[in-house]
């Protein structure tokens, strides 16, 4: 039980943080720009959103050092070695990413 209280803890943290992030470098982007501030919102929910459905775990990182590991004659990364994170990616794609993406949707309505 105490893990998936760690998990959805971080879940949280990570979905406050990426929206206060993106409310920041929107509320920049207008100011600089002009426009509509809750459109560009919305649009950046989707699209932070989509990012971090698919860079949330460290699958890419490890694509790329498959080859540098070889040839080495080293052993693939662990699949579980995240870091000291509780969340794997798809936690993060279930609590994080698609929650931006339905508010981002939201506000495009």
């Amino acid at each position: 039980m105490t893990t998936v209280l760690k998990g959805l803890r971080e879940a949280l943290v990570l979905f406050l943080v990426a929206v206060v992030a993106v409310a920041v470098v929107v509320g920049v982007w207008t100011a600089v720009d002009g426009g509509e501030f809750v459109f560009r919102l919305g649009v950046a929910f989707v699209v932070v959103g989509t990012l971090l459905g698919l860079t949330g775990d460290l699958t890419l990182s490890r694509i790329g050092m498959l080859g540098a590991r070889a040839t080495f004659g080293l052993a693939p990364e662990r699949e579980d070695a995240g870091g000291g994170r509780v969340l794997t990616g798809v936690g993060i794609f279930l609590f994080v990413s698609l929650p931006l993406m339905a508010l981002g949707v939201a506000l495009l309505s």
